[in-house]
């Protein structure tokens, strides 16, 4: 049984890769996260880091690959918008080795800002585009990726979706050659091929063009494409959309009435199969994301005076959208409507392209901050430090668990971009509403700032921009599953790596008012944020608060490992005034209002982090027992454990 994500780990190892890089982010983490591992027990081979950003991870793969080893990168689809210079120039240069760029796309954007189908890259920049249908050919087709890459000395890329990504399912493996993953290459001195001067460019595009157009053909021939059956209709299914479509028909019956043809490289559509698509009168496209291998087998029949019918995303007559993920009721009823068969009750859809089911109402589970979250004591400690120094501020947020500041009842995130936009797009609202008792607060977690925070916060030191940047530091890049990053002082495998501290970055740059605050210290930490904010004020210059204190997962994880006991808290009940601030205002999920208005603590759900001890007004709230202080310790210092 293998995760998605875990099977393209296996394909690129089974292919002999012997560097791969990435910077994390769901749904692409595992996929590094998984060589990481496989390298830790195998003496370092292949070489894997979580490199600083996506841009930076594309380069240090490129550089490899120039020099002749077989490399990878691995990113969340909004990452290739980071790594897209050095993605576009990789296509003129290509490489001696080779080099696969696997993009996770995140239809309906179950962990994303946005939405995007990253096939349009491959058709941007000239990068072919293979796209697998499942678990098992996800960990064919990055091996493949690496092996056509490797021949045709071309970076390629892999596009994975979520349902692929993070689905099981038992896989075949192949054999692992441990010699090839050494990495040892040669780098070929030719001045002439890697720089892209105009002069060297404008060969490089020519030379571009004719590999495009050879690929176009020797596409159809990859071993992933199939075509299947023999009926009337030609039902295309690219990537995830063939298994829909492989269920629909099975669901349908319409063995004989289709013929199923099974693409696995998008972009370029090859010549030859676009050809054999278009021998058919009728013509169904299906693919998650946007209407990729559509459009181009329309362009195809302009090219070949072809007036056959095709139907997809563009026709607007069939249930197939151009948002969210596909759906086997979906493509069953476009299906159904295309050879005018009746679909099952259960697969229709009412008029907001919803599935009808049955009349079962599932709770909702809104998000929320981790009990014992650092974030969630250190936003209780700003918002009391704003009200302290009575500003108004505007809250420029991030991409990180702080997000769900957003929600009630914080509120404290007034915009949300993209990574590293708290800084760079708050100094435009800085500049824009200073004066008065106006004040911009940028929020950015720590393996952001490093990601793309640090040349925002230059600029803002550059341009004295009054505004107060506050980083939180929780020892991990939490959010997709505790990677380590340059401010823990450990590397992708665990081994200690050099520790770069965030407030020695921004002394570096020359920024004058630096403050470092205990997360969990609620009294600390609001007479340190109202410090800031006044010399924001008073100075119409930069000011950064670095919050410190672990993840409460991995402060666990630590202490349970170390045996290390830690404290659960309870409610003295006559102490008790039901006032709400633990469970309102502090909105601890561990905390639970009893019907009396009283708070009870769940014990399942405490975490010993002991902040409700440190916001009651009334002092109710006690440790079960006497804390081991090992605990506390634990609680501001502890790091992933490999």
């Amino acid at each position: 049984m293998m995760l998605g994500n875990v099977a393209i780990a296996r394909g690129f190892l089974e292919a002999g890769v012997q560097l791969a890089t990435a910077y994390p982010g769901t749904p692409s983490s595992e996929i590094v996260e998984s060589l990481a591992y496989f390298s830790k027990y195998n003496s370092g081979r292949p070489y894997v880091e979580w490199s600083i950003n996506e841009k930076v991870a594309l380069e240090v793969a490129l550089g490899a690959a120039i020099s002749g080893a077989r490399a990878i990168t691995a990113m969340k689809h909004v990452g290739l918008n980071v790594a897209a210079d050095p993605l576009f120039s990789s296509a003129y240069i290509g490489v001696d080795g080779a080099l696969v760029i696997v993009s996770a796309d995140d239809p309906w954007m179950w962990s994303s800002q946005n939405e995007q189908d990253n096939r349009w890259y491959g058709l941007h920049a000239y990068v072919p585009v293979i796209e697998p249908t499942g678990v098992q050919d996800a960990k064919e087709a990055a091996k493949l990726a690496l092996t056509y890459s490797w021949k045709y000395k071309k970076p390629f890329l892999l596009r994975s979706v979520t349902r692929i990504s993070h689905t099981r399912a038992p896989i075949i493996v192949g054999e692992i050659d441990y010699k090839k993953l050494e990495l040892k290459g040669k780098f070929r001195k030719d001045p002439s091929k890697w720089t892209v001067v105009p002069a060297n460019a404008r060969r490089h595009r020519v030379s571009l063009l004719e590999f495009w157009d050879k690929i176009n053909y020797d596409f159809a021939l990859f071993p992933l494409n199939r075509v299947e059956g023999n009926g009337d209709i030609a039902v295309v299914g690219v990537g995830i959309g063939y298994r829909f479509v492989k269920e629909a028909v099975e669901v349908l019956e319409l063995y004989d009435n289709v013929t199923l043809f099974k693409i696995a490289t998008p972009v370029p559509l090859p010549h030859p199969l676009a050809e054999e698509i278009l021998s058919y009168e009728k013509i169904l496209v299906v693919e998650e994301g946007d209407p990729i291998v559509e459009l181009q087998i329309r362009n195809y029949a302009t090219k070949f005076k072809s007036r056959v019918q095709i139907y997809g995303k563009e026709t607007g007559n069939l249930p197939l959208r151009r948002f969210g993920e596909l759906s086997l009721s979906e493509v069953i009823v476009s299906l159904a409507k295309l050879t005018k068969r009746n679909p099952p009750k259960w697969a229709l859809y009412d008029t907001k392209g919803r599935q009808q089911t049955n009349n079962y109402r599932i709770p909702s589970r809104p998000p929320v901050l981790c009990p014992g979250c650092p974030y969630r004591s250190f936003f209780y400690a700003v918002r009391r430090a704003v009200n302290k120094t009575r500003v108004s501020p505007v809250y420029s947020g991030d991409i990180g668990c702080y997000s769900l500041l957003l929600l009630p009842p914080f509120r404290m995130q007034d915009t949300i971009i993209n990574m590293g936009a708290s800084i760079g797009a708050g100094q435009g609202i800085a500049k824009t509403i200073s004066g008065d008792n106006n004040i911009t607060i940028a929020i950015i977690g720590d393996s952001t700032f490093f990601h793309t925070g640090i040349p925002a916060l230059i600029n803002a030191v550059y341009n004295s921009t009054p505004i107060l940047v506050i980083v939180l530091d929780n020892y991990t890049t939490a959010m997709t599953g505790h990677q380590p990053h340059p401010g823990i002082g450990l590397s992708a495998t665990g081994s200690e790596s050099p520790r770069i501290l965030i407030e020695e970055i921004a002394k570096g740059i020359g920024l004058e008012k630096i403050l470092v605050a205990d997360s969990f210290n609620i009294k600390d930490s609001e007479n340190i944020v109202a410090e800031a904010i006044l010399y924001v004020k008073e100075n119409k210059k930069p000011a950064l608060v670095v919050a410190r204190g672990s993840c409460i997962l991995v402060a666990i994880r630590y202490a349970t490992i170390n045996k290390i006991p830690r404290p659960t808290y309870v409610v003295i009940d006559d102490r008790c005034k039901a006032c709400g601030i633990c469970y309102k205002l502090f909105n601890c999920p561990a905390i639970i209002k009893q019907k009396n208005g009283k708070a009870h603590i769940d014990p399942s759900l405490c975490t010993g982090c002991s902040e409700c001890e440190q916001i009651c007004p009334y002092n109710a709230f006690k440790p079960s027992k006497e804390p081991d202080p090992r605990w506390f310790k634990v609680l501001r210092t502890a790091r992933p454990i490999f």
